[in-house]
């Protein structure tokens, strides 16, 4: 593989793992934006939709064999939806039971909370799907999109999986920016967000909001596990703890509460990996991330977007 095949080629590996990266990201700084909270139990929706994905794949027959034509069409919409439905909804029962009596009380008491809730989410799926590494299989075809339909003479691998993951994460980026910018309820959102008290006072249902962005955050989440086990096909129960350390670190690095900013923190975060893995060393590659969010916060403590814009994400 020539030097300039192995820079597209990681250039799509980035590429490929900052979408679900981003979207886990949206979630953390969906919730800090309204809230002030780190939802550390972020990272185990994401690994949710991992698991409830695979489980109604189960369910409907599919056999752990690929799915094609029309099966293939309604089958994988069905899951998707029913996924971020589930996820959502896991998100919401969190807020309503660890956060929400914790609303007024000192900021450690709920960051704590946070991560008791992360460590009850993993018990639960150990109990469910157990400790070791579990198989998703090749639900999505695989196709070779350079070579098998593009005809392409080159080492550089890009798979239909691959655009799976970046064709679900696009538009779904793109419709929660239509959404806060354009709907009523994105605005209250905003509103909510610049000054809860003030919201209240014009008739802004709050809670109503903070139920909503854990809804979103969650589906969201629940959506790239989805997309994360039919582009990896392998998982476990404390898989939510890596995926949401690096997702929390792009929300951070982009501008934490900017929406702008998590998604190009997630795809930056992406890009940092793969070219470390390559010419670094794997066994460097959290060191090197976190050192540039060290240095990053250090110099511009409001991330890469900028304070102003951010308040107004």
């Amino acid at each position: 593989m020539s030097s300039t095949d192995i820079i597209l080629q990681q250039l799509l590996n980035g590429l490929t793992i900052g979408s679900y990266l981003a979207m886990i990201a949206l979630g953390y700084t969906m919730v800090y934006g309204i809230i002030e909270l780190i939802n550390f139990a972020h990272g185990d929706v994401f690994t949710a939709g991992f698991l409830i994905s695979l489980t109604l794949f189960e369910w409907f027959g599919a056999g752990g064999k690929t799915l094609t034509g029309f099966r293939l069409v309604w089958m994988f919409t069905l899951v998707l939806i029913l996924t971020m439905l589930a996820c959502g909804i896991i998100n919401v029962i969190v807020d309503r039971i660890a956060y929400k009596p914790l609303r007024k009380a000192p900021r450690l008491a709920p960051l704590i909370t946070a991560v008791a809730a992360s460590f009850a989410l993993e018990n639960i799926y150990a109990n469910w799907k157990g400790p070791s590494q579990i198989f998703y299989p090749d639900y999505f075809p695989r196709v070779d999109i350079l070579h098998n339909w593009l005809h392409l003479n080159t080492t550089v691998l890009f798979t239909t999986q691959d655009a799976l993951l970046i064709g679900l994460t696009i538009p779904m980026m793109l419709g929660l920016r239509l959404f806060i910018q354009r709907t009523k309820l994105g605005k209250a959102m905003r509103a909510t967000a610049q000054n809860a008290a003030a919201a209240s006072i014009m008739g802004i249902d709050v809670e109503r909001v903070i139920m909503t962005t854990f809804f979103i955050g969650g589906a969201l989440a629940g959506a790239a596990g989805m997309a994360f086990g039919n582009f990896l096909h392998t998982g476990r129960y404390l898989m939510g703890f890596d995926a949401g350390l690096f997702a929390f670190t792009a929300a951070v690095l982009g501008g934490i509460g900017n929406i702008t900013g998590a998604v190009l923190g997630g795809f930056l975060i992406g890009f940092l990996k793969v070219f470390s893995d390559q010419w670094i060393g794997g066994q460097w590659t959290r060191a090197f991330i976190f050192t540039i969010l060290i240095l990053v916060l250090v110099f511009r403590p409001q991330g890469l977007v900028g304070e102003d814009e951010a308040e107004k994400a």
